[in-house]
């Protein structure tokens, strides 16, 4: 009997079993239409083989239909999910579910008992002009209609209507006449499609030349390799992924580029095209559905070989894929925290391993996994040691104790005397300013003067921020609720509601009042989210804003070649977390903030605030001392036995009920303890730093092991176990976040 393993999305740990009816002709890696409960999903076909069934043959479900002619994952990328979903433990139709866009995930609801492929994607008019005279048969908005179709060619009929006021009906005129025709075409679709002209490539230094020429052996001989390019910022990193692209293509093989920033994607892509022409999809989450199913859709038939995005460009079916290369690889925002928890970063490796490719992870900062790998000798150190241009040198790094410096003329202990000053400098040199504050909102919380009470969110065990922009409010930044400012304390009714700390809004507001000659502008997530904020670094290109303000989104990979002053408002905000990474984060930020200033004509200043200028973190970075700070952390890392020296595993459990979410982790923690083997360790379980969000209580237990296949049996043991249909649980496999 001809039996199919299908992987159906839905949040279970396996694929099911179909009999294949005898009139389709399978094949891995297509998309079926089967019935799973009272539901008709849409599944990928993992396996096929003739055999008796385990079951009774009446008892198993046939396929419904066949989707695909041809599979939509090919062999390698289908291979590659599959390794992700059992190293993560992660439900196999999930792990599918991340390399199909939404439209042809939703396919399944406009199937219905029917097969077969069908387009899908944004779908437009065009009207078209035929042969004939309309001068004697047509009059008004008709004749014009019809010489605008002469002049233009083909045209959505959208935009005819914006132009000509009785657009449709004059073209159904002009139809039944036989003086035009109307066709419905799947639109083409490239949001970051902009005219660019081609560059001319820069002649390489000596240290970029010689990455180059590493990177191309194993590219040349179709082998499998792994470099880690540490440069500099502005040495020239993306130079080097430019010229490997190009050995790519000319080897015929596809290419991925992952960046970890929606909004580092728009300036990515228009290097790339100004280098490589049109042959580049886009992907990542800010993309519509349409928009992204048509670079799929692209990829998948080989139209184009580049893909570059965030992390879900990982998936991409890029075809005979021979290049990944992972831009700012120490970023977190390459660990998917929601759903299937993947590291883009480490699977990357392992991608572009199991395709006998080669992977490039480049970094100013690299993480220390990265560090280890090629101490271990998993990974070439390829190294970029001076900024590209010659007149670009690092810029000049200053500590600002604020236990000793008073604030400006402001009075914002943030904005201190120091700072002030380098900002006038600046201004009156025609520079541009970035000051970095890791807080968005007006205030981070509101106090009772009479009670002390801090107003925290109803849902969350978090400080709720107040918000001045716009509707003035209360807003929790993890749950996204929001309330009206209060006039009287909930718990004592006293008026005195104070302010506390300051976030980007207000310190906009100040430097508004500070500096009102200066074009002063904000970037973060109120203002713009994802790829919303391109107009924004647009203007700072254009020299349009004098100051930016912003969140972690001005600490990345930014070419702003006029700005000359970087002010770190407040260093030490990431320390006080509570997660052993703290530090290497601080580190990190600071590195590359600092990198943002004088890479231009002119030299940069940074300023770094900090209540601890002794910290080895903000010590170190204020001097570039990256090899310092690995040396340092490495050494602290495996004393404690903490990552890359362990490996670990955080179990998460909620409950709306905290004594359900209690019990549970209870059980599962001296589940854990059974399975584990005499190398494993069972840290907890204890409430999460952030114990209620989204009105569910939070516990944890870590699960930690020397080696990666030691953890497996342990985790397992507590993903089959039964639990309470009131209680999450959800198993991050190498945790970014500990809170």
């Amino acid at each position: 009997m001809l039996l199919a393993k299908v992987a159906v999305p839905v949040p279970l740990g396996q694929a099911f079993t179909y009999s294949v009816p005898p009139e389709l002709e399978l094949r891995r890696g297509a998309r079926v239409l089967c019935d799973f409960g009272r539901r008709r999903l849409l599944g990928i076909v993992l396996e096929i083989a003739d055999r008796e069934p385990e079951v009774p043959p009446e008892k198993l479900k046939p396929i419904r239909a066949l989707v695909d002619p041809e599979p939509v994952l090919p062999e390698e990328l289908l291979d590659f999910l599959l390794e992700l979903a059992r190293y993560y433990l992660a439900p196999v139709g999930e792990v599918m579910r991340l390399a199909l866009p939404a439209v042809e995930r939703g396919v399944a609801r406009s199937l219905g008992d029917l097969g077969g492929a069908r387009t899908v994607g944004r779908s437009v008019q065009l009207a078209r002009a035929l042969p004939g005279d309309a001068s004697a048969l047509s009059k008004g908005q008709a004749l014009a209609v019809h010489q605008a179709l002469l002049e233009r060619g083909p045209t959505e009929l959208a935009a005819l209507s914006r132009e000509f006021k009785s657009a449709r009906a004059a073209v159904k005129r002009l139809e039944a006449l036989g003086l035009a025709q109307v066709e419905r075409v799947v639109a083409e679709r490239d949001p970051f499609r902009a005219q660019v002209e081609r560059d001319v490539p820069p002649e390489l230094t000596q240290a970029q030349a010689e990455a180059v020429r590493r990177i191309s052996e194993p590219l040349s001989a179709r082998e499998r390799a792994a470099f880690l390019l540490y440069g500099v910022t502005g040495s020239g990193k993306t130079e080097v992924y430019l010229r490997a692209v190009e050995l790519a293509i000319r080897a015929g093989t596809g290419v991925a580029v992952l960046v970890p920033e929606i909004a580092l994607t728009p300036q990515l892509v228009g290097r790339f095209r100004a280098r490589l022409g049109e042959r580049i999809a886009v992907l990542h989450s800010g993309l519509r559905d349409g928009d992204r199913h048509a670079m799929w859709q692209s990829l998948r038939r080989g139209e184009v070989q580049i893909v570059v995005g965030a992390r879900s460009a990982l998936f991409a079916p890029v075809q005979n894929l021979g290049l990944i290369c992972v831009d700012e690889e120490h970023d977190g925002s390459f660990k998917q925290e929601e759903g299937v928890r993947y590291n883009a970063r480490d699977m990357a490796l392992l991608r572009a391993h199991r395709a006998g490719a080669v992977c490039v992870l480049g970094s100013a900062t690299p993480s220390l996994a990265s560090e280890l790998a090629v101490r271990e000798g998993r990974l070439t150190r390829l190294v970029l040691p001076d900024r590209a241009r010659a007149h670009a040198v690092l810029p000049r790094v200053e500590l600002v104790d604020l236990r000793r410096v008073g604030p400006g003329p402001t009075g914002h202990k943030l904005l201190s005397l120091s700072l002030h000053r380098a900002i006038e400098k600046t201004l009156d040199e025609r520079g541009q300013v970035i000051l970095f504050l890791n807080r968005r909102g007006f205030a981070p919380s509101l106090i009772c003067e009479s009670c002390g009470v801090v107003v925290e969110c109803p849902s969350c065990a978090v400080a709720m921020t107040l918000h001045r922009s716009g509707r003035p409010r209360l807003a929790c930044h993890y749950c996204d609720r929001t309330t009206p400012v209060p006039e009287r304390c909930a718990s004592c009714k006293s008026p005195s509601l104070s302010e506390e700390g300051a976030g980007t809004e207000r310190i906009e507001s100040s430097l508004a009042e500070a500096f009102p000659a200066a074009r002063i502008a904000r970037l973060d997530r109120d203002v713009a989210a994802g790829a919303k904020s391109e107009p924004i670094l647009e203007r700072m290109r254009r020299r349009e804003i004098d100051v930016l303000v912003g969140t972690q989104m001005v600490t990345k990979g930014h070419d702003l070649p006029f700005v000359t002053l970087v002010g770190v408002l407040n260093a030490d905000a990431a320390l006080s977390m509570p997660d052993f990474r703290a530090a290497e984060r601080t580190f990190h930020l600071l590195v590359q903030v600092a990198g943002r200033a004088g890479r231009g004509q002119s030299p940069g200043s940074v300023l770094i605030q900090t209540w601890q200028p002794e910290h080895p973190a903000v010590r170190l970075a204020a001097h570039h001392d990256v090899d310092a700070f690995v040396e340092r952390e490495l050494r602290d890392r495996e004393e404690l036995g903490y990552p890359p020296f362990r490996r670990l595993a955080l179990v998460r459990i909620d409950a709306v009920e905290e004594s359900r979410a209690r019990e549970a982790a209870d059980r599962l923690a001296r589940l854990a303890r059974r399975a584990a083997g005499p190398r494993v360790e069972v840290l907890g379980p204890a409430p999460a730093p952030l114990a209620r969000l989204r009105n569910r209580y939070r516990f944890r237990f870590l699960v930690r092991a020397v080696e990666r296949a030691e953890l497996r049996p342990v985790l397992l043991a507590v993903a089959r176990a039964g639990a309470d249909r009131a209680v999450r649980v959800a198993i991050d496999v190498d945790p970014m976040s500990m809170l």
